[in-house]
């Protein structure tokens, strides 16, 4: 299959490495920064580019790997193409392309990525989305060539798991973060809590998250929530403590 990646950053450069790896042509990368264009297309054998009336028009699949903010503005500037366009977002709609293209979908891998941290890119669950039949065999024919997880997943229900995966992934992090900063002005080094975060996560493996939560807001220990609040110095911090305890407490 020949594709062309409209896109350079983390999703673009673990979807190409990962097709490329399984005999997919990657054919171009494109970027409005030719400098990163040149970095993915060097490590997957394509060519880079950063205008638009030098992407090449005969593509099997266009992949846009940009911003959500950016995406209708990317399609707008799109020259004409065969092939079939999709997008790699949780939360827009298949329609963007619906001006420009009939045949057109979504593969969304729901994962984290960073450019520089490996993954194994058959165990992350890709979420498909078609305009037509064939348009979404294909993208399900493409897609088990790269993972073993693939689903046929309607645009409102792929809302919901991107919405999911925010809480689970992206806020989650940030509780990681919150507590290191708590850690960093008392000179306690973070990597003592990664047991806790071991377990923490293994535990909702094997257990409904509901059912594994431990700590004082889910024992309704009031007094040790407001000692906790008397340590807190940023009220941001406090904030955030206060709202989640609550709503671990809510019914």
């Amino acid at each position: 299959m020949k594709i062309v990646f409209i896109g350079s950053g983390n999703v673009a450069t673990h979807l190409a490495k990962a097709l490329f790896a399984t005999g997919h042509m990657i054919m171009q990368v494109f970027s409005r920064s030719g400098e990163n264009a040149t970095l993915l297309a060097n490590e997957v054998g394509a060519g880079a580019v950063d205008g638009y009336h030098l992407i090449n028009t005969e593509a099997d699949l266009y992949l846009f790997c940009v911003k959500d903010d950016a995406l209708q503005e990317v399609i707008l500037q799109m020259p004409q193409t065969t092939g079939i366009w999709a997008h790699t977002a949780g939360s827009i709609p298949m329609s963007f392309f619906s001006s420009r293209k009939e045949e057109y979908g979504v593969i969304y891998p729901l994962q984290t990525f960073s450019k520089d941290r490996a993954l194994v890119f058959t165990d992350i669950p890709l979420f498909i989305e078609g305009s037509t039949p064939a348009t979404i065999q294909f993208l399900e024919n493409m897609a088990r060539s790269i993972s073993r997880e693939v689903h046929i997943l309607p645009g409102e229900k792929r809302r919901y798991l991107h919405l999911a995966a925010v809480f689970a992934c992206n806020f989650v992090n940030h509780m990681y973060h919150l507590s290191s900063e708590i850690l960093l002005k008392e000179d306690i080094p973070f990597s003592l809590l990664r047991p806790l975060i071991e377990e923490t996560a293994a535990k909702v493996m094997e257990m409904n998250p509901g059912e594994a939560q431990t700590g004082p807001a889910v024992r309704n220990d009031e007094e040790v929530m407001h000692n906790h609040l008397m340590l807190i110095a940023d009220q941001r911090i406090k904030e955030v403590y206060t709202l989640i305890s609550r709503s671990i407490q809510s019914p």
